[in-house]
């Protein structure tokens, strides 16, 4: 794919135009505080100790949004005290894996929550957590099931899971709550920014990946690659859904949510990438207001060079 979006000077400048929602704050913390009330003690459970051997590995449960329940692995090295932790989320389609599959972080002495993402798994990794939440009709995927409303919407129960997953990270056995990072890719790391927005007093370092969820109303107008395709898909037929819609997308924009944000950043950018254009990326990036750097690589697609692991190994040394 030729680059397609803005120049890099045009990126490092571009804003959002999408302006936020009155009282966006107050909705958020509504969401949350409704979720906490709901919630039932954290569960853990040995998993696989003969195949593990030093390394603990717990299957964890906890309450996300509306009080359902969300599995994730909690991988800790063995260690004298508490460690510093990251809190991981998945990209779109994938669900939690196997432990197996996030030991990288492990190996350099980390402490590591994986969490599940409800009512995904199987698309190229598996998932344990169901959504329970009724939706109307919706394009097939997650990204149009309850878009008529930003109450009943999927992408605002999965980024209450994603905050209250911090929460729960900072309460584990072996877990130093000062030391705490998010990550992830993709739709993980939309996750990670708005688990940094809407939880920023426990988290201290952010890693977003080409970051998904990030400047809707840019995103479903300039790429016909899905995931966003899913909405303007849905909306060719949905006319009488369009500002409804549009409308809900403003409340879990994870470019408006950044500006919450007081963690560290390390985020990157693909200028070759269909699936989350750079511009989108950028629009989050740029409302960041804490200590931030951006990794741009101007001939990748979706996939993150590996050579990029490094970097956020050596950046979470260096601030974790």
């Amino acid at each position: 794919m030729p680059w397609f979006d803005l120049s890099e000077a045009e990126l490092a400048q571009y804003r959002t135009p999408t302006q936020e929602p009155t009282g966006l704050d107050a909705w958020w913390a509504e969401r949350l505080a409704d979720a906490r009330a709901l919630a039932k003690p954290v569960t853990t459970t040995p998993h696989e100790e003969s195949a593990y051997g030093p390394l603990s590995v717990l299957d964890v449960e906890f309450s996300g949004a509306l009080g359902d329940r969300v599995r994730a692995w909690h991988l800790r090295p063995a260690s004298d005290g508490p460690l510093p932790t990251a809190v991981v989320f998945i990209g779109y389609g994938g669900g939690r894996g196997t432990p197996t599959e996030h030991a990288w972080l492990a190996a350099a002495g980390y402490g590591v929550l994986v969490v599940d993402t409800r009512g995904q798994g199987g698309r190229w990794t598996t998932g344990a957590t169901p959504d329970s939440a009724p939706s109307g009709p919706s394009h097939p995927g997650f990204m149009t099931r309850g878009i008529d409303s930003p109450e009943g919407y999927y992408y605002t129960r999965l980024m209450t899971d994603a905050a209250l997953a911090v929460d729960v990270a900072a309460g584990l056995d072996g877990v130093d709550p000062e030391r705490i990072a998010v990550l992830g890719a993709s739709q993980g790391g939309g996750l990670a920014l708005a688990a940094a927005a809407l939880n920023p007093t426990k988290v201290k370092v952010c890693h977003a990946d080409v970051p998904f969820l990030c400047d809707f109303q840019r995103a479903i107008t300039l790429t016909s690659a899905d995931p966003y395709a899913e909405i303007a898909n849905f909306l060719s037929h949905n006319v009488a859904l369009v500002d409804q819609a549009r409308d809900t997308l403003r409340y879990v924009d994870a470019a408006l949510l950044a500006r919450r944000i007081t963690a560290t950043s390390l985020l990157s950018a693909g200028l070759m990438d269909e699936v989350c254009p750079p511009s989108t990326v950028f629009a989050a990036y740029n409302e960041i207001t804490a200590p931030k750097r951006i990794e741009v690589f101007p001939f990748s697609g979706h996939a993150v060079p590996r050579t990029h692991d490094e970097v956020k190994l050596k950046h979470l040394r260096e601030h974790l």
